[in-house]
C-alpha cells in the first residue's frame, strides 16, 4: 500500500508543478498521464494516448454539449440574459442573499435540460458572472455558488453519470433518474439556506439586502421570464415524452433562443458571429480538458492504482455503514484527480461486489455515487467545476477553490441525510414501480 501512496503523492505534485509552470490544465494532466505510463508502466504510450483521446473526445453522447453551450451563448450575448436576470430578480432579490439566488435557481432549471455538468455552469456562467459583478456581490460567493451549484447538472435528471452508471451495474436508468429528483431538489435547497444565511448574518450581505419588489414588478418579471422558462419547458418536455434526444433537444433549444432573441430584435449579425466563437472557445477548452482527464483516467488505470486502492478497502470487512463512509473518502480522494464518470467506470468493477454484498440497494448507491462524483468536480487540484470558473472569471484556481468549500461541505451535510435517511432517493422509485405494477 505505501507504493501506491507514493505513486498518488507523486503524480500529484507533478500536477502542482506543470500547473504552477503555467501550462495549460487539458496539457497538464496529459503530462501526469504520460509521466505516469512511461515511469510505472510497460505499455506504449503513443497509440494508447492516441485511441484514448480520439474514443473519449468523439463519443456520440458529447454532441449536445456544444449545442447547449451555443444556447447559453446567445442568451449571453442578446437580451434574454438580461430578461432572464429582470425576470428572476424581482422574485428572488428580497429573499437574504439576494441575486445569488440566481446561480442556484439558474443552475437548477438547466441541469433538468442538458444532463451535464459543464454544459450547465458554462451556461448559467455566462450570464450571471457579469451581472452579479455589475451588483457589487463579492467574487468569493458568486464564484463559489457557482461551482458548486453547476454541479446539480450530474444529480438532477436527465444525467450522464447517472446513464453511464446504470449501464456499468445493469440497473434500470429510469428508475435512477427518479431516484435523483428529490436528492437533487434537496442540494439546491442546502445551497439556497446557505446563500440566505450568508444574507441574514454576515455584514456583507446584510448591506447587499435588496429593496422589496411591487406587484407590478413581480408581474413584469414575470412576463420577461416566460419566454425563456416557455423554451426550458419545450426542451425539457421534448426529452421526458421521449419527442427528441438530448441532441435534437438542445437543437431546439438553439433555434428557440435564436427565434426569442429575433423577436426581442436583440439578434444581429455581430450577436450570432460572437456566439458562435464563444461556444467554439469553451467547447475547445471542455474538450481539451476531458481529453487530458481521458488520458490520465487511462494512465491510472494501466498503473492499478484505483483498482489497488479499492482492493485494499475490501480487504477491511467493513459493516455497511463503515464501508460508505470508507467509500466516501475513497471517491472524494480519487476525486482529486479523476472525473466523477472515470471514477466510476475504474472502480465499479471492484465496489460492485462489496456494495452488493453489504445489502446496499443498487439505486440508492448510484444517487450516492453522483453525489459524491458532485464533490469531486469542486475538488482541487483536478476540479472540472473550478476551472470551469477560472477560464469564465480570469481568477486563480486556489481563490475559486477556497470559495466553493461551503459549498464541499453542504454537500458533505447530503451525503450524511442521504445515508441517514435513504427514502430520500428510494421513495420516488418504489412509487412509481407500484403504479405501474
Amino acid at each position: 500500500m505505501m507504493n501506491e501512496i507514493a505513486l498518488t503523492v507523486l503524480l500529484i505534485l507533478s500536477l502542482i508543478v506543470l500547473l504552477g509552470a503555467g501550462l495549460w490544465i487539458g496539457l497538464s494532466l496529459m503530462g501526469v498521464g504520460l509521466l505516469a505510463m512511461v515511469a510505472f508502466t510497460s505499455r506504449p504510450v503513443g497509440d494508447a494516448m492516441a485511441t484514448t483521446i480520439w474514443a473519449h473526445t468523439s463519443l456520440w453522447g458529447l454532441a449536445s454539449l456544444p449545442i447547449f453551450i451555443w444556447m447559453g451563448e446567445i442568451l449571453f450575448r442578446t437580451r434574454l440574459s438580461q430578461s432572464l436576470f429582470n425576470g428572476l430578480g424581482p422574485l428572488l432579490r428580497r429573499m437574504p442573499g439576494g441575486l445569488l439566488h440566481v446561480n442556484t435557481m439558474g443552475c437548477a432549471t438547466f441541469a433538468a435540460v442538458s444532463g451535464s455538468s459543464a454544459a450547465t455552469l458554462a451556461t448559467i456562467g455566462k450570464i450571471t458572472v457579469p451581472e452579479l459583478r455589475k451588483h457589487g456581490y463579492p467574487d468569493m460567493m458568486s464564484y463559489g455558488t457557482l461551482a458548486g451549484a453547476g454541479t446539480l447538472g450530474l444529480l438532477i435528471p436527465p444525467s450522464i453519470t447517472m446513464i453511464v452508471y446504470g449501464v456499468t451495474v445493469q440497473e434500470s436508468i429510469g428508475r435512477l433518474f427518479m431516484a435523483g429528483i428529490l436528492p437533487g431538489l434537496m442540494l439546491a435547497g442546502l445551497f439556497v439556506g446557505y446563500v440566505m444565511c450568508w444574507g441574514l448574518f454576515t455584514e456583507e450581505g446584510k448591506k447587499l439586502r435588496e429593496k422589496k419588489s411591487s406587484w407590478a414588478e413581480k408581474l413584469a418579471g414575470i412576463v420577461e421570464l416566460s419566454p425563456i422558462v416557455g423554451l426550458i419547458v419545450v426542451v425539457i418536455g421534448s426529452i421526458y415524452t421521449g419527442i427528441a434526444s438530448p441532441t435534437e433537444a438542445a437543437v431546439v433549444g438553439v433555434l428557440g433562443a435564436l427565434g426569442l432573441s429575433a423577436l426581442q430584435g436583440s439578434l444581429n449579425w455581430q450577436n450570432f458571429k460572437s456566439s458562435l466563437m464563444g461556444a467554439t472557445k469553451t467547447t475547445s477548452m471542455i474538450m481539451l480538458l476531458l481529453a487530458g482527464s481521458a488520458f490520465l483516467t487511462l494512465a491510472m488505470g494501466f498503473t492499478g492504482l484505483p483498482r489497488a486502492l479499492a482492493d485494499w478497502i475490501g480487504a477491511m470487512n467493513l459493516s455497511p455503514w463503515m464501508l460508505i463512509a470508507a467509500l466516501t473518502v475513497f471517491y472524494i480522494i480519487l476525486g482529486m484527480f479523476l472525473d466523477g464518470i472515470s471514477a466510476i467506470i475504474l472502480t465499479m468493477a471492484v465496489i460492485e461486489p462489496l456494495v452488493r454484498g453489504a445489502g446496499i440497494d443498487m439505486i440508492w448507491f448510484g444517487i450516492f455515487v453522483v453525489l459524491v462524483s458532485e464533490m469531486a468536480m469542486i475538488t482541487p487540484p483536478v476540479g472540472f467545476n473550478l476551472f470551469l470558473v477560472q477560464s469564465m472569471t480570469g481568477r486563480d484556481i486556489g481563490f475559486i477553490a477556497k470559495a466553493a468549500v461551503p459549498m464541499f461541505l453542504l454537500m458533505v451535510v447530503a451525503v450524511v441525510l442521504l445515508t441517514a435517511f435513504p427514502q430520500i432517493a428510494l421513495w420516488l422509485p418504489e412509487v412509481m414501480t407500484k403504479n405501474n405494477s
